[in-house]
């Protein structure tokens, strides 16, 4: 049981990331009755929301109308938003460490996994994280020029949700995309577009993809673009069916139900073609200075000694033409100042949220916590890091009780807003947010459209008068 009188009277948490799970972990702790906790969010750009306005698909506004949840409990009076804020560069974990009981980092996975074939770096081979950020107006992807007017074939590697979004933001009319929230440039690039082919190559078989049912079931429905799979992909091996049966997934029975039925179809004769590829992996992009081709090989699935189906390579080698390719064969988190981290798997190591000096080690990190895909890998769907930001903030509870937490100095609003000002006098409120907001969907409506995004941080700065007297 918590010991109410040994604890402080005012607990102060600060939380790096302003995603999903940051605010999530955020709700957690300002609900606890038996603490008077506040929680300062830090983020190093001046919009919140991680990869809701940065990663979710344009044409997924349901999705993203989970940030009206975000702005609720921003508006929670014991909390503070400093956007602008850099971890690391404007405050280090030295100077939170004065100041708060705890520092949670929901900082996410911010690159992405290299195949590690050759011809990987030519020029118009991506990552898709970049064309993700590209699109949806991400700061850091903005000067990103993806000149799609010669591109006639594009292969997009791995069948999880982004490559989904990838595949289908590349097939989408200009009509289907006008009315979102994608990026004004990039809906210029969009409309000049030549792409008539998009292959889409999973290294294992349909029943192992990672997309989920919507996401599949969205190709089948695109306005000017036909989905195609033979019937030998969409036909599962003796150990796919095997093991559908005896683990009872029901999500992947009913993908590949939505893909045999795409391949039953009749085609429509669309302008845009989407070729689903199951059992291959690349092996090499193939050009002199720019991508030409690529090379594949044709996997077959075995179960290894743990009992997982997975894929190893056959004799059987294809090479097909392609004008560009986008890899989206998973996330990686990037290590942080003065913070652990485990390089093999790109995460901060932790027990449940609790950060350990060493990956299996035994001493823990006081004071710090994870949550998100930089505590677990990058795994799920944004109503998964409520769970996991509530398990992190139970641990840090626990140890409050214990008063196993650091010791600040000074835990005064006041010193930490002074703090701010002084190393980044233009810092970003909510309430600065919520302004920036309203313009860009004024700036939207003005054009019929849900809103158009300030891309630039400068632009951003400047609409909310904080770069006067800037040199």
């Amino acid at each position: 049981m918590t010991d109410v009188d040994s604890a402080p009277a005012i607990v102060r948490v600060a939380i790096i990331g302003s995603g999903p799970s940051g605010f999530y972990a955020a709700d957690h702790l300002l609900k606890q009755k038996d603490h008077n906790i506040h929680v300062d969010m830090y983020e190093r750009l001046p919009t919140p929301f991680g990869l809701v306005r940065g990663g979710v698909a344009p044409d997924h506004a349901k999705i993203k109308s989970v940030t009206k949840l975000y702005t609720r409990i921003a508006g929670h009076e014991n909390f503070t938003f400093y956007g602008n804020v850099e971890f690391g560069k404007d405050v280090t974990r030295a100077d939170l460490a004065n100041h708060y009981h705890a520092i949670i980092y929901a900082v996410g996975a911010q690159t992405d996994k290299k195949l590690g074939i050759p011809g990987e770096d030519l020029t118009n081979s991506y990552a898709a994280t970049e064309f993700v950020g590209w699109y949806n107006g991400h700061p850091d992807y903005r000067h990103y020029d993806f000149d799609l007017s010669n591109i006639k074939r594009v292969a997009v590697i791995g069948v999880g949700n982004v490559a989904m979004d990838v595949t289908r933001i590349l097939a989408r009319t200009t009509d289907e995309l006008y009315s979102t929230d994608i990026a004004d440039y990039a809906l210029d690039a969009l409309k000049d577009s030549a792409v008539e082919e998009i292959i889409v190559l999973g290294r294992r078989g349909p029943a192992q993809a990672a997309f989920t049912n919507p996401e599949i079931k969205e190709l089948g429905e695109m306005e000017d673009a036909d989905i195609i799979i033979s019937k030998a992909d969409a036909t599962l091996d003796e150990l796919s069916s095997n093991d559908l049966k005896e683990n009872g997934d029901r999500s992947a029975v009913k993908n590949v139900e939505i893909l045999q039925e795409y391949a039953a179809r009749e085609f429509n004769g669309k302008s845009r073609k989407i070729v689903m590829r199951f059992l291959v992996s690349p092996t090499e992009m193939i050009g002199d200075d720019h991508v030409e081709a690529i090379k594949i090989v044709n996997n077959e699935l075995y179960l290894n000694e743990r009992g997982t189906l997975r894929p190893r390579a056959t004799e059987n080698f294809e090479t097909l033409p392609v004008d560009m390719v986008f890899r989206s064969v998973g996330y990686r988190g990037v290590p942080l100042p003065d913070v652990p981290f485990y390089d093999r798997w790109g995460t901060i190591p932790n027990d449940k949220g609790r950060v350990f000096t060493e990956h299996e080690g035994d001493e823990q990190s006081i004071g710090d916590y994870v949550v998100g895909w930089i505590k677990r890998g990058p795994s799920g769907i944004i109503g998964t890091n409520k769970p996991d930001a509530i398990e992190s903030a139970n641990m840090f509870l626990e140890d409050l009780a214990d008063g196993n937490v650091l010791n600040p100095t000074d835990t005064s609003a006041e010193t930490v807003q002074n703090l701010i000002e002084s190393r980044q006098p233009q810092y970003v409120t909510f309430a600065d947010w919520e302004r920036l907001d309203e313009m860009e969907r004024q700036r939207g409506e003005e054009l019929g459209r849900d809103r158009v995004k300030f891309t630039v941080i400068d632009d951003m700065l400047d609409a909310l008068g904080k770069r006067e007297g800037i040199n």
